[in-house]
């Protein structure tokens, strides 16, 4: 059950700082009526119970109203009045411009305000004021069931506020249009102005490059300087396979090709011949 209330806590604390931009540390406006309920169930040190259910660190504020307030109708609190004053007067005092103390749910609301613009969560006891709170957007309540600090979950004013806010922003207002419009106008007439002096300009580029082309022609320069392109050679020929020679084509006689044959061998035989005989050696 504790880890369930934890997680609802969480998730309403996350709600309001996402959507309503609280940040911590967090400020809670105590009412009288949850200062007693805190002294008479000894839910102490306050500070830090209210930190575990918001789960980050707490400021307590209250108001000199209600202070006030406790100090008139004290004693109708019994025994408790003098500690409950004690732990009123310790806390911070929020600023009220009430010359004439009023009732502490008035100044309580004054404090407030239509959108709580210091983002206070408001702790009380009373459930008429936490019902007029949740009226107003973005004002989380915290209250108290015997030794139980409880968060009040968002009320459906308070979401309802949140999604047409969200619609708002994603609409733009006339104003915007209007400005928008005026500013698109405004580089539309820019734009064609570049163009018309970006035209002028290259007008006269290309005149005074035609100019020099045409000095250049009659002094005889040429514009760039002509190299002689290289043409693709042929392959180098010690790298090149040797050919095959081709076969002859049988074209002679049988008999032809004897007397042929029979020439060669007797070449044949006159080297051989030759390579044998060896120079005589004269007589001394």
């Amino acid at each position: 059950m504790r880890v369930k209330k934890q997680k609802r806590h969480r998730k309403i604390v996350r709600f309001y700082t996402t959507c309503y931009g609280f940040r911590q540390p967090y400020k809670v406006l105590c009412d009288v009526t949850f200062v007693h309920h805190l002294v008479t169930n000894r839910i102490t040190p306050a500070d830090k119970a209210l930190s575990n259910i918001l789960g980050a660190p707490v400021t307590l504020f209250t108001t000199k109203c209600a202070v006030a307030e406790l100090k008139m109708h004290g004693p109708s609190l019994g025994p408790s009045h003098s500690e409950s004053l004690e732990a009123a007067t310790s806390l911070i005092t929020a600023r009220c411009d009430h010359e004439k103390a009023l009732s502490a749910d008035d100044c309580i609301m004054d404090v407030i305000g239509k959108n709580n613009s210091e983002h206070f969560f408001v702790a009380t006891q009373q459930a008429d004021l936490r019902k007029r709170i949740l009226k107003i957007p973005g004002v989380p309540v915290v209250y108290s069931l015997r030794t139980a600090l409880l968060l009040e979950a968002p009320s459906a004013a308070q979401r309802q506020f949140v999604k047409t806010s969200e619609e708002q922003r994603l609409h733009m207002t006339d104003l915007e249009y209007k400005m928008l419009e005026k500013r698109a106008k405004n580089m539309l007439e820019k734009d064609s102005s570049d163009e018309d002096v970006g035209c002028g300009d290259q007008n006269l580029q290309v005149q005074a490059v035609e100019k020099k082309r045409t000095a250049r022609k009659e002094l005889g320069v040429k514009d760039k300087v002509q190299f002689k392109r290289k043409k693709a050679k042929g392959p180098n020929p010690l790298s090149c396979k040797p050919k095959k020679s081709l076969k002859r084509p049988d074209l002679y006689s049988g008999k032809e090709r004897k007397d042929e044959d029979a020439s060669v061998r007797s070449t044949k035989k006159r080297k051989r011949s030759r390579k044998g005989k060896r120079p005589v050696e004269a007589d001394g």
